[in-house]
């Protein structure tokens, strides 16, 4: 059996990341993907350089816009047990899982705002 009826986790948390929700059967799966791992997987497609950090409604709505991409990923890492994952039933969601499943990013509704002056890195 694997998790089903994703949803992302819009309400507030103290997780610094992308937080997803699924049930298998009448357990609740909680799926975790960090913010840096977000920002690396949107750097890996946008080459931008200089990376900026996504702000939390970004991230959200970089979620929902891959919401079937993030369930396949979750529910091959899911599957393959509690040996695999120590914290079984959480699924903690790394650049390195997003890389072996070959998903791609939809970064299309992506909107990034700029930054005032003083939040550029000097180089």
């Amino acid at each position: 059996m694997s998790p089903a009826h994703f949803r992302i986790d819009d309400g507030p948390h103290s997780m610094d990341g992308l937080r997803l929700f699924a049930r298998e059967g009448n357990e609740r799966v909680e799926a975790f993907m960090s913010r840096k791992v977000v920002d690396v997987w949107a750097e890996s497609v946008e080459h931008r350089g200089g990376r900026q950090s996504l702000f939390r409604d970004q991230y959200n709505a970089l979620g929902r816009l891959n919401l079937p991409a993030l369930q396949r990923i979750v529910r091959a890492k899911y599957e393959r047990g509690a040996v695999f994952n120590r914290q079984h039933p959480f699924v903690e969601i790394l650049f390195s899982d997003i890389v072996e499943s070959g998903e791609a990013l939809d970064l299309s509704e992506l909107v990034r705002e700029a930054l005032p002056p003083a939040f550029h890195r000097l180089t």
